[in-house]
């Protein structure tokens, strides 16, 4: 289908919050009728695929809102204004985890949900992460520190335990996880 089937008729802001831009765009399709679509805008997010040297993957429990619970995630956030992805993926893993690592590997980039959302989440393997220090959470966060063994990756998306979807992106782009049945380590 042809991008330019649709036609931006205006757009306006309609709520402005820390961490999205609530956005209304009008659209016509072919000619048809106009419609109204809401978009998100929002800074562009990293995550970090952290494997140790004796092949652990660093990983961080923390609560979400949004589905009030306690995840497991690997380490990310938002890139701020004026940095590159590469150095918000060095920023975020240290605050959450305090740990660093020489070199970063990009792994890809993914758009969280085009279907309402405007921005890229950009992911990183970093080999040979160390602890440097403790985490330095942002006022309001917390964070508990877990190191899994990169052969319990598969089995901890299966069950349930990893269920953010950017989270198993990062580590499918890995190669930690993949087909069912499939056996990960490309990381290592």
């Amino acid at each position: 289908m042809p991008e330019d089937s649709w036609t931006l008729l205006g757009e306006r802001t309609v709520a402005d919050h820390r961490i999205f831009r609530v956005r209304l765009d009008r659209y016509r399709l072919d000619g048809g009728p106009e419609r109204e679509y809401v978009v998100l805008d929002g800074p562009d997010w990293v995550n970090v695929v952290a494997v140790t040297d004796d092949e652990r993957i660093v990983l961080v429990r923390q609560y979400r809102h949004g589905v009030r619970a306690v995840t497991l995630e690997i380490p990310g956030g938002m890139v701020d204004a004026g940095e590159t992805p590469e150095q918000a993926a060095r920023r975020e893993l240290l605050e959450e985890s305090g740990h660093a690592a020489e070199r970063l590997e990009p792994l890809g980039a993914v758009w969280p949900n085009p279907a309402f959302q405007s921005n890229t989440c950009t992911m990183f393997l970093a080999r040979g992460a160390r602890r440097v220090g403790p985490a330095r959470p942002d006022p309001g966060e917390r964070f508990e520190l877990v190191l899994e063994p990169v052969a319990a990756i598969p089995r901890l998306v299966r069950d349930g335990a990893i269920r953010h979807a950017l989270v198993i992106d990062a580590l499918a782009l890995a190669g930690l996880i993949g087909a069912p049945g499939a056996q990960g380590g490309a990381a290592r």
